[in-house]
């Protein structure tokens, strides 16, 4: 019964944006819903995933509260990956290919982020129970600021997708960004 819940979620937050321009007769691109493979900006955020997420792994491998939760292999959790992408793909048409755009109308761009994030943040407590999942908003941020930046979905789903795969490492009982 969750498999069908999650696809039907997934199918939901995928494909309302676009149903929505569609029935608005307004351009997908004007809210962003575009994924342009740009090479700059995608060695760019790159940059931006290894510098944030080498600061995540200090934090991880200091984590005070119980133990590192790192009992997956590598295989394992590149597996996971792929459930990983389908994630990044899916919230990122959703919360920065939609949502950002439509708060930003009203807020301007940065005010969308947070706000954008302070919906993004807690839905992971869905999927994964646990406070920890409310630090989805920090990379959520992270995600919104290069929506804002490049005005295309494929940096923040490449960062999303590398934040996946991290977390999947680091810390297998939550979801991921």
């Amino acid at each position: 019964m969750s498999a069908v819940i999650s696809f039907c979620a997934g199918a939901f937050l995928l494909y309302w944006p676009y149903l929505w321009c569609r029935y608005r007769k307004e351009d997908p691109g004007a809210y962003g819903l575009r994924w342009e493979f740009d090479k700059r900006d995608i060695m760019q955020t790159l940059a931006v995933s290894a510098l944030i997420l080498s600061f995540l792994t200090i934090v991880a491998v200091n984590w005070p509260w119980d133990e590192l939760p790192r009992r997956r292999g590598l295989w394992e959790a590149l597996n996971l990956g792929a459930s990983g992408l389908a994630a990044a793909v899916i919230e990122e048409t959703f919360f920065r290919g939609w949502l950002q755009p439509t708060f930003e109308k009203k807020l301007g761009p940065y005010a969308a982020i947070v706000v954008t994030n302070l919906i993004f943040a807690p839905l992971h407590l869905i999927a994964a129970p646990r406070l920890i999942s409310l630090c989805t908003f920090f990379p959520g941020v992270v995600m919104g600021l290069l929506k804002h930046r490049y005005k295309n979905l494929t940096p923040p789903a490449l960062f999303h997708f590398i934040g996946n795969v991290w977390a999947i490492w680091f810390f297998p009982t939550s979801i991921g960004f």
